[in-house]
């Protein structure tokens, strides 16, 4: 069923490091220190593995470990004849060899127990002193594991092939929260308190989570709490009150009842790279998301979607990300669909749609990071990152949805989630699975066979023919911009407005709209073949006062208008506002956008603000402005 890694003949996931043909890892338990001051964790891991290996080619006599800048002070294991930490192999970090005094038979269980402490080129964990946050008064941790950074916080069996249960043991001077349900919150006396978490049901590594800082909490939902810093926990209370608990509900009819018990949501400072991240129990969400007005609470409802979706089921590795994330952005424009009607569904559809297009076009149409199943061997899966998986996938999965029809189709979708319960698969795992599925209805058996499998999971670029979307609300938006792009001056007129134009732009223009049909409309813009003039972009911030706005999203699409005008008067704004997001749907557009108008500009305001972003944005923002081998050698 698998294929085995080039570089690691033990593990069907290229980017691990660990036999995980031979081990499996059933339960982790973390014992450790958080310090501010040194910026590191420092503690104890212990693993409970059981030996899975059977037939030819099996290695039972050491067990392999990923693990990344981290500090392995001590290790011990039953009969264990010694270890060793690799040389380094960019960008998976070091194996650590374990060597055992004997073989082990199949279902034995075996036990390791790790010292281990971070370093500051962790990759996993980003530190605020207390001036990046809100509040300027107490620094602030979190972490991010997805895609490989949690082999950078402790050395683990790091791929989602493999699901662990864990305990989480942590002491810290500030609030703690992690992937997990809480046990137990005790004072040690010295400032310090200890925290107990358990996640029982079993999880990849990329799903654990720690996040420490002045946070408080409050309920949002009658099993969802919200946590954030106290300062914004009103604002946050407010736009999520009520909402969560809907998302729930209509994702158990689509699927089944809920199983992690609480879901609740951290909302982070800034500087988060992602719009959400699904850590069960515990959401990481950016704060890009409080608008006052609700308008960009979907990403909880695709984060939530995640529950069923890469935390229950779960890709085997990351060539296959578009499992996890087709369906989750499947689920949660059904769950929309639910919510404001059919047309809700389409209409966030095209607006992926529009994000799967600029995707392709940056990495190439021919791109293998533009495939639904990618070839990541030797590859770092940040760098395959983008919307692709999410909206490729999506369109594959709408794709079957209407071969089959909606009513069939819905009858699958529980099935799926429950065959593959807590485990993983592959994209052949899916296809075989859908296939033996509709296999007693000729029907809809008949109709699969109209499915070119190698075409949708390995050909690049735009799956074709086009989706059909109701465009109901997405007309107005169009009309809107076309009346825009009638102001575009010809060549060999003046660049100023025509003031005989029958359009004049109004605030009315866009009363009553929602935030999602102003994105339409700006991205409309951003696809004129004449881009808007300065005078112009001018002319729409002062009617609909775009660049003021607390909305990200619009915010965002109004800056890349802007960029593509070469609206000279945005310049420094920008540079201004990429300084307070880290969100890296944002940053990395603009800074493309902005070295590409003025590259001076670009790098001036990535090397004021890099301390701010997440080492994940970092690095990947470094790339994107070919500045790593520069900072390597000035660093």
């Amino acid at each position: 069923m698998f294929v085995a890694s080039k570089t690691n003949t033990r593990s069907p996931d290229p980017n691990t490091l660990a036999n995980v043909l031979d081990f499996a890892v059933l339960k982790t338990t973390l014992d450790y220190e958080l310090s501010f001051e040194k910026r590191a964790i420092e503690g104890v891991v212990e693993h409970e593995m059981e030996c899975t290996a059977e037939g030819e080619g099996a290695m039972t006599e050491e067990i392999w470990l990923d693990s990344s800048y981290v500090v392995v002070e001590e290790l011990s294991v039953d009969e264990e004849k010694g270890w060793r930490l690799e040389e380094r192999v960019k960008p998976y970090g070091s194996k650590l060899r374990i060597v055992l005094g004997r073989k082990v038979e199949v279902g034995e269980k075996v036990g390791i127990k790790i010292k281990f402490r971070t370093t500051e080129q962790c990759t996993a964990l980003g530190w605020m002193d207390p001036e990046q946050t809100s509040n300027k008064q107490h620094p602030y941790m979190y972490s991010q594991c997805q895609a490989i950074h949690c082999r950078s916080l402790f050395p683990c069996q790091d791929t989602p092939f493999i699901k662990s249960t864990y305990h989480s043991t942590i002491r810290s001077p500030l609030p703690v929260v992690v992937s997990g349900l809480s046990l137990s919150t005790q004072s040690l006396g010295d400032g310090r308190m200890e925290y107990s978490f358990q996640q029982k049901i079993p999880i990849p590594s990329y799903l654990y989570a720690i996040a420490s800082g002045d946070i408080t909490s409050a309920k949002i939902g009658p099993r969802s709490s919200l946590w954030t810093g106290p300062d914004e926990l009103e604002a946050c209370q407010k736009e999520l009150d009520g909402d969560t608990e809907k998302f729930i509900e209509i994702a158990e009819r689509i699927v089944y009842p809920y199983p992690w018990e609480t879901y609740n949501v951290l909302i982070l400072p800034p500087s988060f790279p992602y719009g959400g991240m699904e850590n069960p129990n515990m959401t990481f969400a950016t704060p890009t998301i409080i608008s006052g007005d609700k308008s960009n609470i979907d990403v909880i409802a695709h984060e939530l979607a995640h529950s069923w979706s890469g935390n229950l089921v779960t890709n085997a590795s990351w060539q296959d990300f578009w499992l996890n994330e087709g369906w989750t952005t499947y689920l949660e424009r059904r769950i929309q669909g639910s919510l404001h009607g059919e047309a809700m569904f389409h209409f966030s559809a095209i607006i992926g749609w529009k994000a799967l297009r600029e995707s392709i076009d940056q990495f190439g149409s021919d791109h293998e990071f533009t495939k639904l199943v990618v070839e990541l061997e030797g590859k770092d899966p940040d760098d395959a990152f983008s919307s692709v998986p999410y909206e490729k996938g999506f369109n594959f999965l709408f794709y079957l949805d209407n071969l089959v029809g909606r009513e069939k189709w819905d009858k699958f979708i529980p099935h799926y989630f429950s065959k593959y319960r807590q485990k993983s698969l592959t994209s052949q795992d899916f296809r075989a699975t859908l296939l033996d599925f509709f296999l007693p209805d000729p029907g809809a058996a008949k109709a699969l066979e109209a499915v070119d499998w190698e075409k949708w999971y390995h050909s690049p670029g735009l799956p074709t023919p086009k989706p059909s979307f109701d465009t109901t609300l997405a007309e107005p938006c169009y009309a809107l911009a076309q009346k825009w792009e009638s102001l575009i001056p010809l060549p060999f007129l003046p660049s100023s407005p025509d003031s005989d134009s029958r359009f004049t732009p109004s605030p009315q223009d866009i009363a009553g709209w929602s935030s999602n049909q102003l994105v339409v409309f700006l991205e409309k813009l951003t696809d004129l073949p004449t881009p808007l003039t300065p005078p112009l972009t001018q002319l729409m911030d002062a009617t609909y006062t775009f660049s003021v706005t607390e909305n990200a999203e619009v915010k965002s699409r109004f800056f890349t208008v802007g960029l593509k005008a070469q609206d000279r008067e945005l310049y420094d704004q920008i540079a201004n506002w990429l300084g307070k997001v880290g969100r890296m749907k944002f940053v990395r557009p603009l800074y493309r956008l902005l070295e590409g108008v003025n590259r001076t500009l670009a790098v001036r305001t990535f090397l004021k603000n890099r301390s701010f972003y997440h080492p994940i944005c970092r690095d990947i923002v470094k790339k994107d402005l070919g500045l790593e081998e520069i900072l390597e050698e000035i660093l």
